[in-house]
Order: structure tokens, then C-alpha cells, then sequence
């Protein structure tokens, strides 16, 4: 048996093959074409979000938000979530400043930011984590109170919501990934998305080469743009995403119950979420543990992923910094097999050997 750690999900061939026959009767590929319009108009519809744009990917999301609120010195941010989140901090000419996480949510801690506030600080960047919302009314509170900016890295975060609506409407700008691993996806590509129209505005020159019209630029841009393939794999998607989603819960709550016996801890989701299931990590109490696990999995062809491992702070392109809850539990996470077509009967053996890996 030969389990993936995930798969994408894809759409009747028909349907994906019925977009693309129109692009080539169009002939028209690329550069805000009619496709990326109107999947732009159907997530805003489905998000019920007033401002979105459709990028290339996930990590030109973060590099357009930082840019677009014109972040400068510090940016706050946390040392576990994927590389992105801090190599474009960097990549920006900023300096990413760690502040360690929640040992139960593993989101950036809220009691621990307004230590590392200086004169230099611009923003926070905080990632939730797996698409389990951070402690959104505590951030912006202090962000307010210091009147400096939040950007939410919710490239996890499609389906999940906060206090009835969507969790992308917090912050100056939240961000998102729409890469082949996550639950829905464009093939590559990402969004911003931001209640301000005129940032909006300066995001959408900032994706375009800074292009105000044929032959004037408006500022300084790069090519965030996506294609009508990757719009017409999203458009394709969307109308499952009800499905998607209530696979993976069911899931989940399989991995739960099949699970009750095994000495780990889950995450602890935040109580004004509703949750989209957008992982299964499991926080075993030793890194030996982990690998025993791991390996024995490895043994019967099942993949699972150190999703994240090592902790951001030990890159060596950042300044080092104390984050001891982030850099132990880095090391005690493991992401199990979950996507659309997993069966009952693989979850089951997935489990078995865990149980089983852990007894001997």
C-alpha cells in the first residue's frame, strides 16, 4: 500500500478540459484574462470578501502585502510556519523579529509581542497555523495600540472562519496560498485580499509591473500575475470545495477515534473558529517518538511530512533568537496522510501501525 501524505485534488477532466477549450478558441493565455476574472469575482462571492486578487502564488502574496503597506526595519512575526513567511520578510529588506508560539494552538504567542516591539517595528506577520485562527483580537489590539500593521498569513486558511465569516477579512491584508497541496488549488498560485480600496489599488500595479495603462507606470512592480490555466483550475475546483471540505472533517474525526489509544496531543483549535480540517498534526511527547513513528510508516510506504521542521529561527540568513516552545515542538510534530480520496481503510492502517509502532 503506498499512502501519500496528500494528493491534490482534481476535478472531472471534462470539466478542467471545457475551460481550456474555451482559452483556445480566446487564444488569450495570460495577463488578466477573462478566466482570472471571473474565478476573482467567484471567491470573492464565496468568501464574501469585497477585495481579492489572484496571484501567481503564495509567496508573491506576502511580498506584494509587505511592499503594498510599505513595511520598513522590524517585522514581527513567528518561527513556525513554512519558510515563506520569513524569507519574504527578508527578501523585502526587513528584519523578521521571532516571537515564540502557544504550546497548545502553536500560533504566534499574543503575550509575548508587545516585548519585542521597538521603535523600528513596522508589523506583525502572523501565521495561523495549519488554518486554525491566532488570537486575532489580541493582535490587533496591539497593533492598534502601536500603531503598527498586520498582515495574516493564512496560506492554510481557504474554508476556515472566524466568528461567522471568513478569516481572510482580519488584518490590514490576509494572504493566501492556492499551491497543488492545499485543500483547494489553482495548480500554483495565491491571493491577497484586504478591506481597503486603496490598497487594493496599489496591490493590483504592484502584481502588473506598476503598468497604469500601455505605455505609463504608476510605481515600482513585478509579475505576480497568473495564467488562464491556473484560473480555469481553480473555477473547476470551486464548486466541490462544500465536498472537500466535509471529507476532510469526517476524516479527521476518523483519525480522532482511531487514534484514542496512541500518547500524543492535538492542537488546540481556537473556539471562535470553524475549523477546515486543513491538516492532521499529532504532537508526540519526544522526538525519538516521532521518528519510531515515522519510520515504521516509511516501512509500509505511507508519508507523512515534519510540516514545520526545523524551526525558522535556525535559518542562517536570520539573526538568532530564543523561541524554546517553537524549536521543541518543531521537532515532536508530524502531519499524517489527508486528502480528498484517502479511504476509511487507509486511515485505519495508517493508525494500526502507529498503534503499533508506539507498543513495541
Amino acid at each position: 500500500m503506498n499512502i501519500e501524505v496528500t494528493r491534490p485534488f482534481l476535478p472531472p477532466i471534462g470539466e478542467y478540459q471545457e475551460y481550456v477549450s474555451n482559452i483556445w478558441k480566446r487564444n488569450w493565455l495570460t495577463n488578466n484574462g477573462p478566466l482570472v476574472n471571473q474565478l476573482e469575482l467567484q471567491l470573492k462571492e464565496f468568501l464574501k470578501e469585497e477585495h481579492l486578487l489572484f496571484l501567481n502564488n503564495g509567496t508573491i502574496a506576502l511580498q506584494i502585502a509587505i511592499r503594498a503597506l510599505e513595511l520598513k526595519g522590524e517585522i514581527i512575526t513567528t518561527p513556525f510556519s513554512f519558510v515563506a513567511t520569513t524569507s519574504s520578510i527578508v527578501w523585502e529588506a526587513c528584519k523578521p523579529v521571532f516571537v515564540d508560539i502557544d504550546e497548545h494552538t502553536l500560533n504566534i504567542d499574543p503575550t509575548k509581542i508587545e516585548a519585542a516591539i521597538t521603535k523600528d517595528t513596522s508589523a506583525i506577520l502572523a501565521t495561523h497555523v495549519y488554518g486554525n485562527p491566532c488570537d486575532i483580537e489580541s493582535i490587533d489590539t496591539i497593533a492598534r495600540k502601536h500603531k503598527i500593521k498586520v498582515i495574516y498569513d493564512a496560506a492554510h486558511c481557504f474554508g476556515t472562519k472566524y466568528k461567522g465569516k471568513s478569516v481572510f477579512s482580519y488584518g490590514d491584508i490576509s494572504t493566501v496560498s492556492f499551491h497543488a497541496t492545499k485543500l483547494y488549488h489553482t495548480i500554483e498560485g495565491g491571493g491577497v485580499i484586504t478591506k481597503d480600496p486603496l490598497l487594493l489599488k496599489k496591490m493590483a500595479y504592484l502584481r502588473n509591473f506598476g503598468f497604469d495603462g500601455p505605455e505609463n507606470f504608476e510605481g515600482l512592480g513585478i509579475n505576480g500575475k497568473n495564467s488562464e490555466f491556473h484560473a480555469a483550475m481553480g473555477l473547476a475546483i470551486l464548486p466541490y470545495i462544500d465536498k472537500i471540505l466535509h471529507s476532510r472533517k469526517a476524516q479527521s474525526e476518523r483519525y480522532d477515534n482511531k487514534l484514542k489509544g496512541l500518547k500524543i496531543r492535538k492542537i488546540k483549535i481556537n473556539e471562535k473558529a470553524e475549523y477546515n480540517y486543513a491538516y492532521y498534526p499529532i504532537i508526540f511527547n519526544t522526538e525519538a517518538e516521532l521518528l519510531k513513528a515515522q519510520t515504521a510508516l516509511a516501512d509500509d510506504q505511507i508519508k507523512t511530512r515534519r510540516y514545520f521542521y526545523p524551526s525558522l529561527s535556525t535559518l542562517n540568513y536570520v539573526e538568532k533568537q530564543p523561541v524554546p516552545h517553537c524549536e521543541d515542538i518543531s521537532k515532536r510534530v508530524l502531519c499524517l496522510p489527508l486528502y480528498y480520496d484517502l479511504t476509511n481503510e487507509e486511515i485505519d492502517y495508517v493508525c494500526r501501525i502507529l498503534l503499533r509502532a508506539q507498543n513495541n
